[in-house]
């Protein structure tokens, strides 16, 4: 049996624990078990953890609505602790101002008919990269205060698009334009950066990582169109119409699956507006009678069905509101399953940003993930 202290991450920018002399290592094992003991005392329900995927330390959104790039770039950190035991810091925000560069020119180009917001999904973030590359977060924080906020940047990107759209007059160097509004909220990019003694751009630092930006795909599971073929999902925030492998639900969550045994992890997007999810306890549940006492020790579950996701889905009773990065799995005291997801709300809850999601939720609620495509191969 695994203890809740398996969920503490590898930090950013830490020691690998690889390579840490013996001495230390056990001194910081003892301390991590005593700080297990005292964790699992405060928390809801008694987890074992059956597999966990190496990641990096919880970070925050803070006030933005770009948990995609969030999710998406902790995936790319696990993908980097796997295939080189090096913990890294990425940069969500020289993604975020490459995506709504990309947004303000695909809603320009079609006059204002198109979803320009803050929300984009795994697969932007992954275009970015293979546009314009990596940087870490040392090169560019993106932020001028101490805390994210683009509630007022995202106004003003969005007025100064809606004015010129009005008008009917695109200036020829509308994008030094809106540069500008990014460059007065979140800095200007330095084209180059010094790290451990070495000069990258964020070609050569991509190049340096050796991440394989095209290896992922993404997948969802709904009736509305055929299975075992590619569409593009009808959610607001797939501007970018992105593409999407349709498969059976049973299928999908045997892909996850096969994905956390074998080390990998998973980018989740999906509904996190029901009464059963609670990101301050923890947790993701689908209780058959919800009771607020189901926070306190599990409830019997919902059994979902195909033809409850594709009704939920199309009542809008399932909406696409939030992008997770899916690290492990988990069963409860009665032995059901669950799954380890890493939020990006800053280390709230029991958990310390973690939540626990049951099999049931995960089932119902999950809109679309994006996992290495041998995943999906070898579930054929």
């Amino acid at each position: 049996m695994k203890s809740l202290f398996s969920l503490r991450p590898l930090r950013s920018g830490g020691i690998n624990l690889r390579c840490i002399k013996m001495e230390i290592l056990k001194s910081l094992l003892i301390v991590s078990m005593i700080l297990a003991f005292h964790h699992v005392a405060k928390a809801q329900y008694d987890f074992e953890i059956i597999q966990q995927v190496d990641n990096t330390e919880v970070k925050s959104q803070d006030k933005t609505g770009t948990c995609w790039s969030f999710a998406s770039i902790s995936f790319l950190e696990s993908e980097v602790l796997r295939t080189k035991g090096q913990a890294i810091d990425l940069s969500e925000m020289y993604i975020v101002r490459d995506v709504y560069l990309d947004k303000a020119r695909n809603y320009i180009l079609r006059q204002g008919n198109a979803n320009f917001s803050e929300g984009s999904l795994a697969h932007d973030m992954l275009n970015a990269g293979i546009r314009n590359g990596l940087v870490p977060e040392s090169a560019y924080s993106g932020k001028l205060a101490k805390k994210h906020n683009h509630e007022l940047l995202f106004d003003e990107l969005k007025t100064y698009l809606d004015s010129i759209i009005d008008a009917r007059d695109i200036p020829t160097n509308w994008q030094d334009d809106f540069n500008g509004i990014l460059d007065e909220h979140m800095n200007d990019y330095e084209d180059s950066f010094s790290l451990d003694e070495k000069n990258f751009n964020a070609e050569s630092y991509t190049n340096y990582l050796g991440l394989e930006l095209e290896a992922y795909t993404h997948v969802t599971s709904f009736t509305h169109h055929p299975f075992d073929e590619s569409f593009i999902l009808e959610i607001p925030d797939n501007y970018s119409n992105g593409s999407y492998l349709n498969v059976d639900i049973d299928r999908l969550q045997a892909m996850v699956d096969m994905a956390i045994e074998k080390g990998h992890s998973v980018i989740w997007d999906g509904d996190v507006s029901e009464k059963g999810f609670s990101a301050k306890r923890g947790l993701a549940i689908n209780p058959v009678e919800f009771k607020e006492s189901c926070f306190d020790k599990p409830c019997k579950e919902k059994i979902v069905t195909q033809k409850d996701r594709q009704q939920a889905f199309e009542s809008y009773v399932t909406t696409d509101d939030h992008l997770m990065h899916l690290v492990g799995t988990a069963k409860d005291e009665n032995g059901a399953n669950y799954y380890i997801i890493k939020n990006s709300w800053g280390e709230i809850s029991d958990y310390k940003g973690y939540l626990m999601m049951s099999e049931s939720y995960f089932r119902a609620k999950t809109v679309g993930i994006s996992i290495n495509k041998v995943f999906v191969n070898q579930s054929e």
